[in-house]
């Protein structure tokens, strides 16, 4: 059987793109490791943030139109992102949270001693930060967060559905994860052997509200595909079960293929590489505009038309 590593990244719809810079790379401290454009509506930034280097399974992406209504957070999405910091991180967070005049709510306990602290991003994308021991070991470059209590990565997500039972059938027998333990209506799902992204948590609604789409929602969660091979065995395994799935999508930072669940959540499969050194040096990670190949011709245009970018920690724009 063929098994994703866990997850891969999330991308979620946001309204302007330099609140959303000021912060996830400010106030939440994630490195801004890409700025491209959406390769489906090159009028519109897309942005990745992460670890120092874009690792698999620490990234978070948004499509900011600025235009966008907000959307309703419900069944048929993910619905909400946790975040991983170390355990002895909570302090520094309650202490940054409340002088960047978030709102939060915890700290709560959770699964296996974890403890929550929830919020919303300026759009209303519904985040968690999970002091669990799991983060402690992983690497983190210093940035505007110390490095000992900055965010290690993704933890989980958490999807509403209306049953879980056919959501918990393509998780584990189509993408390999098993089932860990169960919080009321809450199941969680756990690939063992992933440093990041290990978990995915599908809470039952069976009368809940439909989810609608707009910024400060999530658009769709990737899983990690090792390599080529891999996703396509993944790929095999969910035609196999009567899914339907896309070819597979050059991405330019890796490779994609995406299908819906039997919850209406989009899930994507993603490649681990190439990765996001593959067009810029790592020391120049997110500051200035990548094109793909496609749209190079409209650099000049693209590049009169994009608002400029201005990063929390210099004053480096894009070129």
């Amino acid at each position: 059987m063929y098994r994703t590593t866990g997850l891969h990244h999330l991308t979620a719809i946001a309204s302007d793109p330099q609140r959303n810079i000021t912060f996830y790379a400010g106030t939440l401290g994630l490195r801004l490791v890409k700025q491209t454009v959406n390769f489906d509506d090159p009028s519109t930034y897309h942005l990745y943030y992460g670890d120092a280097g874009g690792t698999p399974g620490t990234i978070l992406t948004f499509f900011p139109w600025p235009t966008a209504r907000r959307g309703r957070v419900g069944v048929g999405q993910v619905a909400e992102t946790q975040l991983a910091i170390p355990r002895g991180a909570l302090a520094f967070w309650i202490e940054r949270l409340t002088s960047h005049h978030v709102a939060f709510e915890g700290p709560t306990p959770r699964f296996d001693n974890e403890m929550a602290l929830t919020f919303t991003d300026l759009d209303g994308l519904p985040i968690a930060l999970i002091a669990t021991d799991s983060a402690a070991a992983l690497p983190s470059d210093e940035g505007v967060v110390p490095a000992a209590f900055a965010i290690r990565g993704m933890h989980a997500v958490t999807l509403w559905v209306h049953r879980v039972e056919p959501t918990a059938l393509v998780l584990t027998a189509q993408l390999g994860f098993r089932e860990h333990a169960k919080n009321g209506a809450v199941t969680r799902f756990a690939i063992d052997d992933a440093e990041l992204g290990a978990f995915v948590d599908v809470r039952e609604l069976p009368t809940g509200a439909s989810g609608a789409g707009g910024a400060g929602t999530v658009h769709h969660v990737a899983y990690r595909a090792t390599d080529d091979a891999t996703e396509f065995g993944l790929r095999a395994q969910i035609t196999e079960a009567g899914l339907s799935i896309t070819e597979q999508i050059d991405r330019t930072y890796f490779r994609s293929m995406y299908f819906r669940e039997p919850g209406n959540i989009l899930f994507e499969l993603a490649t681990d590489a190439p990765g996001f050194t593959i067009d810029e040096p790592y020391d120049a990670l997110g500051r200035t505009l990548q094109l793909p190949s496609k749209y190079e011709h409209l650099r000049a245009e693209l590049s009169e038309r994009l608002p400029v970018l201005q990063l929390p920690t210099d004053a480096g724009t894009r070129a």
